[in-house]
C-alpha cells in the first residue's frame, strides 16, 4: 500500500510565523509594520484582521534585503481578495512609490467587476473613499489603456484588461498599444486575479512562448523593479509541479474553512431528495418568501432573497424558466394545500417540514396573492449564453447580477447554465437549486462547489440599527439562523452526493445535511432514580428577579454598560489576528496604551465636539430619545457623569511611534471608534430590565427535563466537537448521559475526582445540567455600578442536600477565546454568596455561590475551589 503523502511544508509561510513570535526586542523594520492610516482611512472597507495579516505579511517580504518579486495569496472565495488588492495598490504606492499597476484576469466579467472597484468612482461597488487623500494629496485613481511616459505625482495609473487582450496586445504592434520597450522603462505592480489559471506552463513542463505564464513572466522581468502579487482561491499545491513553483512564493493562506468557521459566510446546508424539478422549485419559492418573512418579522428592512436555478444545458434552462412561470401562474389555494400536505408526509428535510407547517396555518389565497407578486416574469431573468464567457460575458447581463442586492433591483430568481465560479459578486444569494439532473462527474462537482463557496458569502444586512459583516445567529434559533444561511437543492443519489461532498472536502467548504436522518438526534433523559430523590420531587433552582429601570436612571454612561473613566479601543489589530466578537475588545501580547484624549482639557474637547459632528446619532434630537434625562449636548460631553471626566485609551502595537500616536487623524479616528462604541451601548441597553439581588425558587422539576440535541453526521471541513457521554454508573449526574463538548466533558471528569468525598457529607449530591437552548433558569447581573442586562445562563448546577442546608453552585466551562468577552460573567458568579443575596420567601437555609470559570488546563482551580466551600 502507497504511503499517504506527507503534508508540503510552504517554507514563506512558516518563516513569516517564526518572524511574527520573534523576540519583541527585534529592531526590523517589518516587525513595526502595522497598517497604515493611509490605507485605513481611504478604503471604503474596515480591514478585517485577516486581511491586515496578509498585508502585514507583505510588508515581510518587501523589506527584506532581496525583497520578493512573485507572491501568491491564497485566499478563500468571499474573502475579500479584491480589498486586499486595494490596500497593496494604496501600499506600494505610498511606501514604494509604485504609480503603474496592471491588473489582470481570465476573463472580461472579472475585469468589469474590478473597474467597479477600482476606478468607478459613482459606483456601489467602489472601495475606496472618494477622495482618496495620502499626506494632505489628493491622489487620482486612473484607469489606462497604456502608461503615461510623464507620470503626475499625485496619480495611480490602472490597467485593467483580461490575458487574451494583454497577449494580444503585447503580441503585435498595434496604435496605442502597449509594448515590452515601455514596460522597461518604469517599474510596476501586476495584480494577477483567479491566478490559478496562469500556471499552463508549469503544468504541463513545456515551455510555450504564448503561455500565458510566461506573457507574465516577460512583463515581470522587464524591470527588476517589478512585482507580480497573485490572488486565488484554488491552487493546487498536491500537484508537485505547481509546489516547487509557489512553495517560497506563498505570502498568505487563509482556507475557506478557516473564513466559514471565523463566521464570516452564511453557513451552507444541502437539501436532498428524490424530488422532481416542479417540487424542487416551488420549495425553494416557500423557503425564499419564509425567509423574507422572517426578516419583516424582526425589522430587518429591503430584505430581498434570491434563488439561483442552475441546470447543465441551456435548452433545459430555457424550458426550466417556462415551466417555473407557468407552475406560479396556475398555482391556488387548493393545489398549494394539497402540496404542502403531501409535502410535510414524504419530505426529510428538517428545514421543509417546518417551513411546511407554517405555511399551512396561513391564509392561502393570501399566499398565493404573495407569491405571484414576488415570483413573475418581471422578478425572472434567463442569463444563459453559449460564449465562454458564459452568463456574465453580456454587459447587461453582468450588471443586473452583479446589483442584485439594490432595493430598485427587482430579480428574485435567476435560470443560468454556465457555471458563476468568478467575476460574481452577489451576497443576497439563498437558495441554489439543481434543475434537470443527470449523473455527475467529480470535475462537474467541483465546478458546483465553487459556485457554492461564491453564493456562501456573507449578506450584511441592517439589524437593530446595526450592519454587521460577520454571522451573529449561530446560537439563536432556526429562524433567525435562516437568514444566515445557504440552501442547496438537490438530488438523494448517493454516488453524486460522494462526489460533491469530496469536491466539499477539496475546497474546506464547510456544509451539512439538512435531511433528518444524516443528523444524530441525542435524547438525554432524566434518570428514574433521580425523579424519586427528595431534590427532584419538592427541589428548588433559584434565580434572581428582574425590575424595570427608571427612566431617571440613565442617568450616566455606567446606567448603560460603559465606563464613563476610561474608554478602551483596540487599535492592534493589524499584526495579530484578533476577533472582536460581539464587542469584545483584548490587548495583545506586543501592545500598550496610550491615552488619546482626555476630556476634562478644552483641548480635548473641541476633538470631541468634531468627532460627534461627524456622526448623526449625536445630534440632540436623536440622543434624546435613547437619553431621556440629558438636558444638552453640553451636558453629555462635559458632565463628569456622561464624557466630562473620560479618557479615551488606545491600545496600540508597543513599536507605535509618538507622534503617529498623535497626529490628529489617528486621534479623530480613536474617537470616532470610542463614540461608536457609546452609541451601540445606548441603543441597545436603554429600557430593559435588570438583575436585582433578589432571588427565587423554581421547581427544580421544571427545569430538569429531557431534551434533544441535533448534531449533524455530515459535517465537511469542520468536525463535529459535541457528542454524548454515558452517564448511566453515574449516580450524580440527572440525565442518562452527557451531551456535551470536550471542555464540558473534562468538567465532568473533574468532578468525578470529588464526588465521593462530597457523597460521604451530603444526603444528596447531583450536577444538573443547564441545556441553554431551552431552560429557563437565567441568571442577571445585579449591584453593579456598570450595567449589564444580558441573560446569563450557567451550564451546570452542582446542587448539595446536607439535611439543614440546601447547598447550589453554579459553575460555568468557558474557553480561551471567550474569557475576554464573557468577563462580566466570571464576576457576577463571583458575587453569588449567601451574604450578596436575598431569598425571598423562603424558609429553609439556602446558600447559593458562584464559582470561578472553569477553563481549558485550570480545572484545578474549580476544583479547590469546591473542596474549600464544600468540604472544609
Amino acid at each position: 500500500m502507497a504511503k499517504r503523502q506527507a503534508k508540503k511544508e510552504l517554507p514563506l509561510l512558516k518563516e513569516i510565523a517564526h518572524f511574527r513570535q520573534a523576540s519583541l526586542l527585534n529592531d526590523d523594520p517589518a516587525y513595526r509594520y502595522q497598517v497604515g492610516d493611509y490605507i485605513k482611512d481611504n478604503l471604503k472597507h474596515k480591514l478585517r484582521p485577516y486581511q491586515a495579516e496578509a498585508l502585514y505579511s507583505l510588508n515581510y517580504t518587501q523589506t527584506r534585503s532581496q525583497a520578493h518579486n512573485q507572491l501568491l495569496f491564497n485566499m478563500a472565495t468571499g474573502s475579500g481578495k479584491t480589498d486586499v488588492m486595494a490596500a497593496v495598490i494604496l501600499y506600494m504606492y505610498s511606501e514604494y512609490e509604485y504609480q503603474n499597476f496592471i491588473f489582470v484576469a481570465n476573463t472580461s466579467a472579472v475585469v468589469e467587476k474590478t473597474k467597479d472597484n477600482f476606478v468607478k468612482h459613482n459606483s456601489p461597488k467602489y472601495l475606496f473613499n472618494d477622495p482618496v487623500t495620502i499626506d494632505g494629496r489628493r491622489i487620482t485613481m486612473q484607469a489606462v489603456n497604456r502608461f503615461p511616459t510623464m507620470p503626475e505625482k499625485d496619480s495611480i495609473y490602472l490597467k485593467l484588461t483580461t490575458i487574451q487582450a494583454l497577449a494580444n496586445e503585447l503580441g503585435s504592434l498595434r496604435e496605442n498599444g502597449l509594448t515590452y520597450t515601455e514596460l522597461e522603462k518604469d517599474k510596476l505592480v501586476i495584480l494577477a486575479d483567479e491566478a490559478h489559471h496562469f500556471n499552463a506552463s508549469t503544468k504541463s513542463q513545456k515551455v510555450e512562448e504564448k503561455s500565458w505564464e510566461i506573457l507574465l513572466n516577460k512583463i515581470r522581468s522587464a524591470n527588476p523593479d517589478n512585482r507580480q502579487f497573485e490572488f486565488t482561491a484554488t491552487i493546487d499545491i498536491d500537484k508537485e509541479l505547481v509546489y516547487e513553483k509557489y512553495k517560497d512564493k506563498i505570502v498568505y493562506k487563509y482556507d475557506l474553512n478557516r473564513f466559514m468557521s471565523d463566521g464570516y459566510s452564511k453557513n451552507v446546508y444541502r437539501l436532498e431528495a428524490q424530488n422532481e424539478d416542479k417540487v424542487k422549485m416551488l420549495n425553494a419559492v416557500l423557503l425564499s418568501q419564509y425567509r423574507k418573512r422572517v426578516a419583516q418579522r424582526v425589522g430587518i428592512e429591503d430584505f430581498k432573497p434570491v434563488i439561483l436555478f442552475k441546470s447543465n444545458r441551456v435548452n433545459s434552462s430555457n424550458q426550466a424558466k417556462k415551466d417555473f412561470l407557468a407552475l406560479i401562474a396556475g398555482l391556488d389555494a387548493d393545489k398549494l394545500g394539497e402540496f404542502l400536505g403531501k409535502q410535510s408526509r414524504v419530505n426529510h428535510s428538517v428545514t421543509l417540514k417546518r417551513i411546511y407547517a407554517y405555511w399551512e396555518k396561513q391564509d392561502l389565497a393570501q399566499t398565493i396573492v404573495e407569491l405571484k407578486r414576488d415570483f413573475n416574469a418581471m422578478t425572472t431573468i434567463n442569463v444563459n449564453d453559449t460564449t465562454k464567457e458564459g452568463i456574465l460575458g453580456d454587459e447587461r447581463g453582468f450588471n443586473i447580477l452583479n446589483t442584485l442586492e439594490d432595493i430598485n433591483n427587482p430579480l428574485r430568481t435567476i435560470f443560468a447554465v454556465a457555471k458563476l465560479t468568478e467575476g460574481w459578486d452577489v451576497l443576497n444569494l439563498y437558495d441554489i437549486v439543481r434543475i434537470g439532473e443527470q449523473p455527475t462527474t467529480i470535475k462537474q462537482t467541483n465546478s458546483e462547489a465553487q459556485l457554492i463557496g461564491r453564493g456562501a458569502r456573507y449578506n450584511p444586512f441592517k439589524y437593530q440599527g446595526e450592519r454587521k459583516y460577520i454571522r451573529r445567529f449561530d446560537h439563536a434559533d432556526p429562524d433567525m439562523k435562516l437568514l444566515e444561511s445557504l440552501y442547496y437543492h438537490t438530488i438523494n443519489d448517493v454516488k453524486y452526493i460522494n462526489n460533491l461532498v469530496k469536491s466539499f472536502n477539496k475546497m474546506n467548504l464547510v456544509s451539512e445535511s439538512d435531511n433528518e436522518n444524516d443528523f444524530s438526534v441525542y435524547t438525554a433523559t432524566v434518570k428514574s432514580s433521580f425523579k424519586k430523590s427528595k431534590a427532584y420531587q419538592v427541589g428548588k433552582l433559584y434565580h434572581n428577579e428582574l425590575e424595570d429601570v427608571p427612566l431617571g436612571e440613565y442617568d450616566s454612561l455606567k446606567s448603560y454598560g460603559i465606563d464613563n473613566h476610561i474608554i478602551k479601543i483596540n487599535m492592534n489589530d493589524s499584526i495579530v489576528e484578533h476577533r472582536n466578537d460581539e464587542g469584545g475588545s483584548g490587548q495583545e501580547q506586543a501592545s500598550r496604551e496610550v491615552i488619546i484624549a482626555d476630556f476634562t482639557k478644552q483641548t480635548d474637547l473641541r476633538l470631541l465636539k468634531k468627532a460627534m459632528a461627524r456622526e448623526p446619532f449625536f445630534r440632540f434630537a436623536n440622543l434624546s430619545q435613547w437619553v431621556p434625562t440629558l438636558k444638552s449636548l453640553e451636558q453629555f460631553r462635559t458632565d463628569e457623569k456622561w464624557l466630562g471626566s473620560t479618557r479615551i485609551v488606545a491600545v496600540v502595537p508597543y513599536y507605535q511611534q509618538v507622534d503617529e500616536q498623535q497626529s490628529p487623524l489617528f486621534r479623530l479616528r480613536v474617537v470616532d471608534q470610542a463614540l461608536q462604541k457609546i452609541k451601540k451601548a445606548l441603543k441597545n441597553n436603554f429600557a430593559r430590565k435588570r438583575g436585582t439581588n433578589r432571588f427565587v425558587g423554581i421547581p427544580l422539576k421544571d427545569v430538569i427535563v429531557d431534551y434533544q440535541k441535533r448534531v449533524s453526521n455530515n459535517l465537511t471541513g469542520l468536525q463535529a466537537i459535541v457528542r454524548p457521554e454515558a452517564m448511566a454508573n453515574d449516580d450524580w449526574f440527572v440525565y442518562d448521559q452527557a451531551i456535551v463538548d470536550r471542555l464540558e466533558k473534562s468538567l465532568i471528569d473533574m468532578l468525578r475526582n470529588v464526588i465521593d468525598e462530597l457523597k460521604a457529607k451530603y444526603h444528596e449530591v447531583f450536577l444538573l445540567r443547564n441545556e441553554e437552548t431551552m431552560s429557563l433558569f437565567k441568571l442577571y447581573d445585579f449591584n453593579t455600578t456598570l450595567a449589564h442586562y444580558e441573560a446569563f445562563m450557567p451550564d451546570f448546577v452542582l446542587y448539595l442536600d446536607g439535611g439543614e442546608v440546601i447547598y447550589q453552585l453554579f459553575i460555568e466551562p468557558k474557553g480561551e477565546q471567550l474569557l475576554i468577552r464573557d468577563d462580566w460573567k466570571e464576576k457576577l458568579l463571583e458575587k453569588i454568596t449567601p451574604e450578596n443575596i436575598e431569598l425571598m420567601g423562603e424558609n429553609q437555609d439556602v446558600r447559593l455561590y458562584g464559582i470561578k470559570f472553569f477553563k481549558d488546563g485550570k480545572g484545578y482551580e474549580v476544583e479547590n475551589e469546591i473542596r474549600n466551600k464544600l468540604l472544609d
